[in-house]
């Protein structure tokens, strides 16, 4: 029972983007360091810890922004692992670019980060409850209380939409918030997203598609193999809804390849994906 248990939950993942079986197998060894690349001309930041009251209790997260001034203010969805130091990372690295970033713990209903003990390590299907704990209410709920919270910090740029990125599961997240923030969210990201696209009235694609935001979707090649047809919908429905959007499958990436803790991460690119994101805010955003 618990091997046929263990092999729904590989299958359900798998439907949902969340994961590939062979991520089951991959493991990344405890200490690895996750530096990335250091910003040219980097802004001097201020980060902590923050708690945000939403109507379903109150979220732990990581909030870095420009030390002086105000920025853009940004919104990180993580994927299935939450809220950690690899995210903590990138969203520092956004900082330093000139943005006011908040990097959440989706999870918060259930459990205060970490929600994965082993980090990026940690065995999907003991996850899969939490990542089944979210749904479209929630993406709502949550949503509009993160962007009112950026909206009251006085490091974030009231005359500046605001931008937002999801990995993994977080992809839906951030196309979510933009149909649920339509006024406020002008760019959106969706890197290795799994389940953009679905034939529910509250699809993610359908709901940011009715917005006036610009998009970057950047797809892992085997998501692709699996769902061959899913990129050509996603450029189909910005293009007849006059959205722009730039999606493309990134060559020899595996699901998950951008966070720097992953065990498929793949630095050349995830480069690539992050100067797009960069080019996508810097003009989206501005």
């Amino acid at each position: 029972m618990c091997d046929q248990d263990h092999a729904d939950s590989i299958k359900e993942a798998e439907a949902k983007g969340w994961v590939t079986r062979r991520q089951f197998g991959v493991l990344l060894g405890a200490g690895v360091a996750m530096a990335l690349p250091k910003v040219v001309g980097a802004v001097a930041v201020t980060d902590g810890e923050v708690t945000i009251k939403t109507p379903d209790g109150t979220c732990d997260a990581y909030f870095v922004h420009p030390a002086t001034g105000t920025g853009a203010g940004v919104l990180i969805w993580p994927d299935i692992f939450g809220l950690r130091p690899a995210f903590r990372t990138m969203g520092k690295r956004l900082a330093e670019n000139g943005y006011s970033v908040l990097v959440v713990n989706p999870f918060y209903r259930t459990k205060k980060a970490p929600t994965a003990d082993q980090g990026a390590a940690t065995p999907i299907p003991s996850l899969l409850p939490l990542a089944q704990s979210l749904n479209a209410g929630t993406h709502a709920t949550d949503s509009k209380a993160f962007i009112a919270w950026l909206d009251q910090q006085q490091s974030v740029a009231k005359n500046r939409k605001i931008g937002t990125q999801g990995y993994c599961m977080g992809g839906p997240m951030a196309f979510r918030t933009a149909g649920n923030n339509p006024d406020r969210v002008g760019a959106v990201a969706s890197f290795h997203g799994g389940g953009l696209v679905t034939q529910a009235a509250d699809s993610p694609l359908t709901m940011a598609a009715a917005t006036k935001a610009s998009f970057l979707v950047a797809i892992a090649t085997n998501d692709d193999m699996a769902r061959p047809m899913e990129k050509d919908v996603i450029k189909d429905t910005f293009m007849k809804a006059g959205r722009p959007a730039e999606v493309e499958v990134y060559a020899n990436s595996q699901h998950g390849w951008c966070p720097p803790d992953s065990g498929v991460y793949n630095e050349p690119q995830a480069e690539k994906a992050w100067s797009r994101l960069i080019a996508l805010y810097g003009k989206a955003l501005a």
